[in-house]
């Protein structure tokens, strides 16, 4: 069996691994830095495929109100209190103290950040305070993989692609390494192979694919999660997935000016939906109005009435009728002065051009071209024409995990030599976050990773020691493939084809932690992935890697929703409901529920637990 050795491994090769390896390899030059992935640095993983109206790099700078040398605590606070009190408050004071630091770096690198007199450009989202996203434009995501990928290859770091870790090998608490699989080998024979390595640093993303309606890039299995949980590690405030309103066809977020343009929302059979969902008596205004406001609270959340929409979307995908944003047509009887004053002043700051008001009240799409017209042109690229009529086809999609893998503020889990950085770690979020934070976090966090991972294992150079003997780690790691590979071999009676298999359990989770989460709703899908599990599936013309997804997927489903039936209360994006039926969520518990849950294997099962959040 193909061993490869590296004294730090990096698994993955978006923002947060990337930002991890360089910071390794620039902190301890003599040491070897590895990434494993399973596509291709700068084409593969979230930060190389985002795309939003404006988004956003959050973060406090020299430039940033109110100025002075305490201006970061205003935003660890905002951290804090937009997650809902259930986030490390000193991991928020990492976020926010780090993030000057983390924008220069990448302003160094070339990232072009749109700037006004030579300072970086900021606006508020998100219940912010004050104005500290730094941007781009809609690809700033992109821009900030393209310039670390540019840099990471100038330190000629090696890549292993086509390359899924799936096993972390410990032997009484030292790290031997990984088990992994080549995802272009079909034979599992030949698919495995080992990393023999004494430091990980997990930062594969998060567990979007166990939603059938997601934005995120094929590969976004939760390997992070299932890895480090069967190390022994903690995962904390998986109930906290991030669902918001999103094109279909291009995965593109419609947040901000999408919704500021007050698009016509309408089902398939032509109906305009969102009436039958608002208490009796509203008027059309204030539906308009809650539909402008969604543009600054996007994703879901509890704390914004705006999740109305959300649950009007969702309930109608459940019932089987698909949504649009239809841009060529107003909502009925819709005119611009609808709008209160308050929203009327903002969509004028956003103005880059002026139609004037008659254009302006004619439809969504001179709307979009007064405050947006880059998005329009982004659409037109991918193959929806606004400018023709096209209507974009939406529904409420799987955008980001607030939890994973706990993390202390030198990014280290509670699984020995083992990091955790961007989407794969948790406890720097909380229920919320504002808008941009989860770029800064992968920089932040990545490069902390990487120079911990680095001092550890040159401190253990520099005496002479090993975690584990290579002799010793190359017996626990081929024992640890051999038998995967006959778990592998293993056939099951009245198994499903792996891609049925995964096409079920995304129904169940959809269905069990969507928009909409109920008690009995949760129960009814975790009985269902008891019986998915009970039947196993079998691979088929499926290479063997696809194999261990589905086990991610499986392991990340169930801690969502063994949370997520734990908490019993209204927070962020997870809204629990009395009943299906009801279009307003329960209540918020402030004190009783301002604790975080965390998942653990103990005795081969699942265990939960109810915690105060570290704030020191």
């Amino acid at each position: 069996m193909k061993i490869v050795d590296c004294d730090i491994l990096v698994v993955g090769s978006g923002g947060a691994a990337l930002r991890a390896a360089i910071a390794a390899k620039e902190a301890a030059p003599e040491l070897s830095v590895l990434v494993a992935t399973k596509g291709k640095p700068g084409l593969s993983g979230v930060t190389a495929n985002s795309c939003s109206d404006r988004m956003a790099f959050h973060a406090t700078l020299p430039s940033t109100e109110p100025g002075g040398e305490a201006a970061w605590t205003y935003h660890a606070d905002d951290i804090y209190r937009i997650g809902g009190k259930v986030s490390d408050k000193n991991l928020a004071d990492v976020l926010a103290k780090n993030a000057a630091t983390a924008f220069d770096y990448l302003d160094r690198l070339g990232v072009p950040f749109v700037k006004k007199n030579g300072l970086p450009d900021q606006f508020v989202t998100d219940g912010s305070e004050y104005a500290r996203a730094c941007y781009t434009g809609p690809r700033t995501a992109v821009h900030i993989e393209q310039a670390l990928v540019k840099h990471f290859h100038n330190l000629n770091i090696p890549v292993l692609e086509y390359a899924m870790a799936v096993r972390l090998v410990h032997d009484n608490g030292k790290l031997a390494g990984v088990v992994a699989v080549d995802t272009r080998e079909k034979e599992p024979e030949k698919a495995f192979f080992c990393i023999r390595t004494p430091a990980v640093i997990l930062a594969t993303g998060g567990g979007g694919m166990i939603y059938r309606h997601n934005v995120f890039p094929g590969g976004m299995t939760g390997d992070g999660f299932a890895m480090a949980y069967e190390a022994g590690a903690e995962l904390v405030n998986m109930e906290f997935v991030q669902i918001g309103i999103a094109s279909t066809k291009t995965k593109f977020n419609c947040s901000g000016s999408m919704m500021r343009a007050v698009p016509r929302l309408v089902n398939s059979e032509g109906e305009e939906f969102l009436a039958k969902y608002f208490p009796p008596g509203t008027t059309p205004a204030e539906i308009a109005n809650t539909v402008f406001k969604k543009g600054a609270s996007w994703p879901v959340s509890y704390e914004h009435k705006t999740h109305i929409i959300d649950i009007a979307l969702y309930k109608e995908w459940r019932a089987g009728r698909r949504t649009f944003l239809d841009f060529g047509r107003n909502p009925q009887g819709f005119s611009f002065d609808w709008l209160t004053a308050e929203n009327q002043a903002r969509y004028r700051r956003e103005m880059t051009r002026d139609l004037g008001g008659s254009l302006r009240n004619q439809t969504p799409l001179e709307r979009l071209r007064e405050i947006n017209q880059p998005s329009i042109d982004w659409f037109a690229e991918y193959g929806i024409q606004l400018e023709k009529g096209d209507l974009i086809e939406v529904a409420a999609c799987a955008q980001h995990f607030q939890g994973g893998v706990k993390i202390d503020a030198s990014a280290r889990t509670t699984a020995p030599f083992v990091w955790a950085a961007g989407e794969t770690a948790g406890g720097q979020h909380g229920a919320n976050r504002p808008g941009g934070n989860a770029l800064l976090d992968c920089q932040v966090f990545g490069r902390i990773a990487g120079e911990d991972a680095a001092t550890q294992i040159r401190a253990l150079r520099g005496h002479d020691q090993h975690p584990l003997d290579p002799s010793d780690a190359t017996a626990q790691l081929t024992a640890a493939a051999g038998a995967m590979r006959q778990d592998l071999e293993r056939s099951a009676e009245n198994a499903l084809p792996a891609p049925e298999f995964r096409q079920a359990l995304q129904e169940l989770t959809e269905a069990g932690v969507g928009i909409v989460r109920t008690e009995t709703g949760i129960r009814e899908a975790l009985q269902k992935l008891e019986v998915l599990k009970s039947r196993n599936f079998i691979l088929g013309e499926k290479s063997p890697f696809y194999y261990y997804e589905n086990r991610s997927l499986l392991l990340t489903a169930e801690a969502v929703l063994r949370a997520a039936l734990l908490r019993e209360e209204s927070r962020g994006p997870h809204l629990r409901f009395a009943h299906y039926e009801d279009n307003i969520p329960m209540d918020r518990k402030e004190v009783i529920w301002e604790k975080y849950i965390v998942v653990r294997r103990e005795n081969a099962g699942m265990h939960l637990e109810i915690r105060e959040p570290a704030l020191k």
